[in-house]
């Protein structure tokens, strides 16, 4: 036990940027908090998705107890809806809800929080630094090229943090996750091509 205990926690520090699902706020806040204080205290990147409508309902308190640590917050247009109404925010306008998630107390001052939240056909809404919000649409997409939606957020956040590793400005991160949204909706199930084409 002591040997793994160490690899991980040498893995912990030669990590720059740490994903944590939502959804593991309802198994153990204890283990987030530890790896949030830890990336905080470090400057690595902490990312958050708020994963279901429920989780900003049923573990408000867990959730907003991660939140001064979370750099990146990523969502999709039902969960920040959601997140608005639990926190107060008395908007539905996803641009103020970005802006009012930033705006949150936050513990590491080095970076402003970045708010990402998908709308699916929609346009993707960046808040970063006060009162900036940005818009991107997303790729066209034929109606009928659209087999199954299941994993489209999680594409996104995955191809946005694939560029986000390699410290490529935020317009690619959003870029690479609006790419692999729109691959992993044309395919039944959450599958992947043999070789991806971004780029």
């Amino acid at each position: 036990m002591r040997v793994k205990r160490r690899k991980h926690e040498r893995g912990g520090r030669e990590t720059r940027v740490v994903y944590q699902e939502g959804f593991f706020l309802t198994v153990s806040l204890e283990s987030i908090l530890k790896v949030a204080k830890h990336a905080s205290e470090n400057n690595k990147l902490f990312t958050l998705n708020l994963s279901a409508p429920f989780i900003s309902q049923f573990f408000k308190d867990a959730l907003m107890e991660v939140m001064p640590y979370v750099d990146v917050l990523f969502g999709n247009e039902t969960e920040a809806a959601t997140f608005s109404k639990e926190q107060g925010f008395q908007t539905e306008d996803i641009e103020e809800i970005a802006k009012k998630a930033e705006a949150l107390p936050k513990v590491n001052k080095k970076r402003p929080r970045i708010v990402v939240f998908t709308q699916g056909k929609d346009g993707t809404i960046m808040a970063k630094g006060g009162d900036k919000v940005e818009t991107f649409p997303v790729l066209k997409i034929d109606q009928k090229d659209i087999v199954d939606t299941n994993g489209a957020g999680d594409a996104f956040v995955g191809g946005f943090l694939s560029e986000l590793v390699q410290d490529k400005d935020l317009e690619q991160c959003v870029k690479a996750g609006h790419y692999a949204a729109n691959i992993i909706i044309r395919r039944a199930g959450c599958t992947f091509p043999e070789k991806p084409d971004f780029h």
